[in-house]
């Protein structure tokens, strides 16, 4: 198998030309498994150009091969093709405008839940996904979740990759601390981070609006303590006591962070953590992935190591991920280009080098590109290849709709625990919060 990023050295951020070249080169040659499948057809407009909009980039290759795959994709299919990469707060006005206006990009790659609040809207990509997930050995747990309207067997997305949430953490922080793994349980958990903030070595949780950090650690301290949302029919169900001891771990824990987690948007921690102010957060590949790159902060690389969020009382790993979700509004005027342009950067001559150049930061969605050589390009990244595999989703027990999407964009659960941090509410008053803002969106 060829360990691609062997090479990595070279391809630091603001990689040259020729490493990148060299990169996608070796990356393209990897075979991926796959399976015989007839694609669609997707007779391409005459006239036809697109813009795309899409997160911005956490890591530099990221939008390089994105955008080296685009001028591919133009160059093969004489479509112009623009790309504007949007910061994460902005995407759902953009998406919204688009919704409401029926103009702007003829593909947005917006957030998990963004196409199931504008599902009516939208063109049914169904052909597109089965044809991928028959060539590349079936959908990973998450993607199909998210890509696929409720109840039905439609997918209204294309799930293009996840960046999940696992505890990034200093390995000779934890020993000096007195462990030599992260606990899993939820007393040992708070017992590792109050020894962490006595040796000066503190962690930190984003409990502010963020929509990667902000809602991971919402999630994770609601599903860690086995409580949910909604339930199986997408009825509010956050007002119960599971949630209430939930909250009540979090005002112990919430003094063992670094100063200032109230505010923390999810670039913060990465600076924060960067700077060695923070000691231990969950984030994506990208933390790992600058300092690994940077010659000032490999040292801190060499220390680092990834953990699953601790499960507490979940039956498992109590994490989702953020996913990017492409969609194409059925305003568009030329969504055969914007179809065929979704299944191109999906293929694996171009979504492998993709995947293999970001180091893993937006988890595959399709189960072939387990095989990746990424995966077993460093140990210390392995934990990423189940980033779009969890049991955990946005509204979790209940279904992904609209309700949930908003649930979300509204940051209800991280307002909730945010409250409680801030010594605003008691956990009753916050739970009870947070289940009249529910509900008046889950009607």
């Amino acid at each position: 198998m060829v360990h691609i990023i062997t090479r990595r050295g070279a391809l630091a951020l603001g990689a040259g030309a020729a490493a990148m070249m060299a990169l996608r080169e070796e990356a393209a040659a990897q075979q991926i498994p796959t399976q015989p499948a007839d694609p669609p057809r997707l007779p391409i407009e005459s006239g036809a150009s697109l813009r795309v909009i899409r997160p911005a980039r956490f890591v530099a290759p990221d939008e390089e091969f994105f955008r080296a795959n685009t001028e591919k994709f133009s160059k093969q299919f004489n479509v112009p093709v623009r790309v504007d990469f949007v910061g994460w707060e902005d995407i759902r006005p953009q998406t919204a405008v688009l919704a409401n206006t029926g103009t702007g990009p003829d593909v947005v790659i917006g957030w998990s839940d963004d196409p199931h609040i504008y599902a009516d809207k939208l063109h049914d990509l169904s052909d597109v996904a089965e044809y991928l997930g028959k060539k590349y050995g079936g959908w990973q747990f998450l993607a199909e979740k998210y890509g696929k309207r409720h109840r039905t067997n439609n997918w209204i997305a294309i799930p293009l990759g996840g960046s999940t949430g696992p505890l990034v953490y200093r390995i000779s922080a934890v020993k000096e601390a007195g462990f030599d793994k992260i606990p899993e349980d939820h007393a040992g958990f708070l017992q590792l981070c109050k020894r962490m903030k006595e040796i000066g070595k503190p962690a930190g949780f984003a409990l502010g609006n963020a929509v990667g950090d902000g809602n991971g650690t919402a999630n994770w301290l609601t599903w860690s303590f086995n409580s949910f949302l909604t339930d199986e029919d997408g009825k509010v169900a956050i007002n119960q006591p599971a949630t209430i001891r939930a909250l009540e771990y979090l005002k112990e824990l919430y003094p063992t962070f670094v100063p200032g987690t109230l505010s923390w948007l999810d670039p913060t921690n990465n600076r924060a953590y960067a700077a060695q102010e923070c000691w231990m957060t969950p984030n994506g590949v990208s933390l790992y992935f600058a300092l690994k790159n940077d010659p000032n902060t490999r040292h801190i690389a060499e220390d680092t190591d990834h953990a699953n969020l601790p499960r507490g009382l979940a039956p498992d790993a109590p994490q989702s991920a953020t996913i990017i979700n492409a969609m194409v509004f059925k305003s568009v005027r030329y969504p055969n280009a914007a179809k065929a342009y979704i299944q191109f950067m999906m293929e694996a001559e171009q979504y492998n080098p993709w995947l293999t150049a970001c180091l893993g930061y937006w988890s595959h969605p399709l189960k072939a590109y387990d095989a990746s050589a990424v995966w077993t390009s460093d140990p210390k990244i392995a934990l990423y290849r189940r980033g779009l595999d969890y049991r955990y989703w946005s509204g979790y027990k209940g279904p992904i709709t609209a309700a949930s999407g908003t649930a979300a964009s509204e940051y209800v659960l991280v307002q909730m625990y945010a409250s409680v941090a801030a010594g605003q509410a008691t956990p009753q008053q916050a739970v009870q919060e947070a289940e009249r803002r529910a509900r008046r969106i889950f009607r």
